[in-house]
């Protein structure tokens, strides 16, 4: 839940600064949030693994399927 509003709230005051580029206080926002989402997303992800397909980064095998999932037993 956290995660999700950090990342509704960078992408408001992104669309926000598409109309009003020169608002310093409204970027140093937009810069907070997207640092706490990434930062939680780190934090989930050493947990349980990526969350979408496109941070699977595997060179040799594709890994978004490698790791149980949250809802199988093995993840609990």
């Amino acid at each position: 839940m956290r995660m999700s509003s950090a990342q509704f709230a960078a992408f408001e005051l992104h669309m926000y600064l598409d109309t009003h580029p020169n608002d310093a206080d409204a970027i140093a926002k937009m810069r907070k949030y997207n640092e706490i989402f990434n930062q939680l997303k780190r934090e989930f992800e050493s947990k349980y693994g990526p969350i979408t397909s496109q941070d699977a980064y595997g060179d040799k095998r594709w890994e978004w399927i490698q790791n149980p999932w949250p809802w199988e037993s093995e993840a609990n």
